[in-house]
């Protein structure tokens, strides 16, 4: 081909010598035999062998057209017949603790008494192994903190070991369980302080549209299904659309709703629920909060008023798993406002990611108790770590 491009070259050269230029005659010697002669058969010949040039070059571009044609089918048929392997963010971490220990063997020519202390595992090749995790985690909506937390729990138990000796996926797992916590049982808990006062009281927390209001609408179904009473306590008074969705629900699961004009006192309304409770011997009040960001201070001294007044038995922080490091956040944030009792992740049905899980509970020091998992009143589970390391790959 480059000789091709070489002769190619050569021929566009000599058209432009200045033995080639043909000179025009005037338009009155145009008839004139010796000049019309010679130029003809120069011209016939230059342009025979443009054709000839042209062909050749379309001959082998074709070839090479079919031969990327037929390298592309061969690489295609050979990624179908590979068997493909489930991939997680924490293979990344084994597949290179194999490519070291392949390289340490290479390496190692002449065995000998001292070659087994090679393949240790030292500082500086657990920070080149964990360095890919550590960026897999942090894409993965895990907090830095978190990722601390896991990395110095796998150098206290890798570093000055033998790599061949490693179980790096049950490792990892251990790490994960130290990070996450696996809730109380809500319904004993509910059981035990019902045998001591009435009503149970929870309030719920969170910012504008993490779903605080269809995740008390779940909560009331699973309560109601425990053969426990509930009342709804609309104290969303900033937005009258909250108080129509709840009482929606309400009407739904036929619960009782104490609700107020809008712009009324939300606390006013907390404590008028718990009232009403007593009164009709109802076990369980559900507080619906307004929702609130986390650097309003004004908005969250709002909240500390209710939590005050309610003296709720349980608050629990509403966040999306979706919204990844924002959710760890807010959650601390409302934690160190008013001391959360738990958390429930919302849409976790459609969080490909896990992230969040792993970080909420390690910043806060408290458990999820719940994850919602779809749009239907039963698409309330309750939290697992077992099951999230599980969906997590290993």
């Amino acid at each position: 081909m480059f000789n091709f491009l070489k002769d190619k070259l050569k021929s566009w050269m000599n058209k432009n010598k200045p033995a080639d230029i043909v000179i025009k005659p005037k338009k009155k010697e145009k008839q004139e035999k010796p000049i019309k002669e010679k130029p003809v058969p120069k011209k016939k010949e230059k342009i025979k062998r443009t054709q000839q040039e042209k062909e050749q070059e379309r001959q082998i571009s074709d070839k090479l057209i079919e031969e990327i044609k037929k390298e592309k089918a061969e690489k295609i048929q050979q990624e179908k017949e590979e068997p493909k392997e489930k991939k997680s963010i924490f293979s990344i971490f084994k597949k290179k603790k194999e490519e070291t220990e392949d390289k340490e063997e290479e390496e190692t020519e002449k065995p000998g008494f001292f070659d087994r202390f090679k393949t240790k595992l030292t500082d500086d090749k657990f920070d080149e192994l964990f360095q890919e995790l550590e960026f897999a985690l942090l894409q993965n909506n895990v907090a830095y903190e978190v990722v601390e937390e896991i990395k110095k729990y796998l150098k206290n138990e890798l570093v000055g070991k033998n790599l061949s000796e490693i179980n790096i996926e049950e490792k990892l797992k251990q790490a994960i369980e130290k990070v996450l916590i696996n809730p109380p049982d809500l319904i004993k808990e509910i059981k035990r302080t019902l045998a001591v006062k009435q009503p149970f009281v929870i309030a719920f927390v969170g910012i504008n549209g993490s779903g605080k209001t269809t995740t008390i609408a779940k909560v009331t179904h699973l309560l109601q299904k425990n053969k426990f009473s509930v009342c709804l306590a609309a104290a969303d008074t900033f937005r009258a659309a909250a108080i129509q969705q709840l009482e929606e629900h309400a009407n739904r699961l036929k619960v009782p709703i104490i609700k107020k004009d809008y712009g009324a006192d939300p606390a006013s309304v907390g404590f008028e629920a718990i009232s009403y409770a007593k009164k009709h011997h109802i076990d369980i009040v559900l507080i619906d909060t307004a929702g609130r960001m986390n650097t309003k201070d004004s908005l969250m001294q709002e909240m500390e008023k209710i939590i005050r007044v309610t003296k709720p038995d349980a608050k629990f922080f509403i966040g999306e798993s979706i919204t990844g490091n924002d959710a760890t956040e807010q959650a601390k944030a409302f934690n160190d406002k008013i001391d959360l009792t738990g958390i429930i992740l919302s849409k976790a049905d459609v969080d490909e990611k896990g992230g969040t899980s792993l970080s909420v509970s390690q910043i806060t020091k408290k458990p999820i108790f719940f994850l919602g998992t779809g749009q239907t009143y039963d698409d309330l589970e309750v939290f697992d770590k077992d099951k999230m390391i599980k969906r997590l790959g290993l």
